[in-house]
């Protein structure tokens, strides 16, 4: 068991409604290959998409799956950001769906919501969203150098992190990203927001795998510091959720959100191809997610 301060966290109601996506008047931008293309993936409700779904693959920049949901209020919106957890409960407080539950995948432009698919079907832009916080604060008592992020104690249970070697704690990660692969993001906080792949260069991601990648994968980023900020640092490590989808666009995606972060080598990650949260969670069946890695064409913005 690994002891922690959960029994001292608050709990509290943050909330938002489900948001629309935005264009401007000329969509269009242009790719890391010099071709315009107007895309689909952030905001509103995905209907094809969940959290366990393969990062790379679909015809869409920064893939939001399930409900992508914001506060009109600006301090309300700024508290639902800092305050979201992965792992959280969420439940719908209005429209057709009142009353139905679902659960925090992740945190981007927009707060990440997964429902089970037969309320996505029902819900509607501008249904309200309430969701039971919990998780701001978590810390691991006997850890002091491992800084927690974004993380419910729901999340750090199920997810299996166990004491190894009596100061170090072992993580189950479906891989590595190579340190130099990461960088948008830098500017921001480690609670806010995520940390973008950096690279448009096809052939590596593939020569290493990770173009296999799903949305709600756990991995490990050596030599990157985000106990605060986020920046490199020899020996340094962070574990990070994959939560949204590839960019044709060269530093924005797939996006890596933070969950625990040390500069002491605390951390030990092993390779566990079961380290997503859609299982993790219980959210989908193992079934399920090879059923969708083996139906999806690997990383079509290649061809452009």
């Amino acid at each position: 068991m690994i002891r922690t301060n959960a029994g001292d966290l608050v709990e509290a109601a943050i909330s938002g409604e489900v948001w629309p996506p935005a264009a401007d008047r000329n969509p269009y931008k242009v790719d890391s290959e010099g071709v315009p293309a107007v895309t689909l993936g952030m905001g509103g409700i995905c209907f094809t998409h969940r959290v366990g779904d393969p990062a790379f693959g679909w015809e869409g920049d920064h893939l939001e799956p399930g409900v992508s949901m914001r506060n009109s209020d600006p301090g309300a919106e700024h508290a639902l950001h800092y305050m979201v957890c992965v792992g959280n409960e969420a439940v719908v407080t209005s429209g057709a769906c009142s009353g139905v539950r679902g659960v925090v995948s992740g945190e981007h432009a927009h707060v990440l919501v997964d429902f089970p698919p037969e309320a996505i079907e029902m819900l509607a832009i501008g249904d309200r969203i309430q969701i039971r916080s919990v998780g701001l604060g978590l810390r691991l008592l006997d850890y002091p150098d491992v800084v927690v992020h974004k993380m419910s104690p729901r999340l750090l249970e199920a997810i299996g992190v166990e004491p190894v070697g009596g100061a170090k704690l072992s993580v189950p990660v479906v891989g590595e990203i190579p340190a130099r692969f990461m960088g948008s993001g830098g500017e921001l906080n480690a609670d806010y927001v995520d940390q973008d792949f950096m690279t448009g260069d096809r052939q590596e991601l593939s020569e290493l795998g990770l173009d296999r990648l799903r949305i709600g994968d756990i991995v490990v980023v050596p030599d990157h510091n985000h106990t605060w900020g986020r920046g490199y640092r020899a020996g340094a490590m962070t574990i990070g959720l994959i939560i949204h989808g590839d960019s044709a666009w060269t530093g924005h995606g797939p996006g890596v959100l933070d969950l625990m972060s040390t500069t002491a080598g605390s951390l030990v990650p092993v390779i566990d191809p079961d380290a997503n949260i859609a299982l993790k969670l219980g959210i989908r069946s193992k079934q399920e997610l090879e059923a969708r890695r083996s139906s999806t064409r690997v990383s079509s913005f290649a061809r452009r």
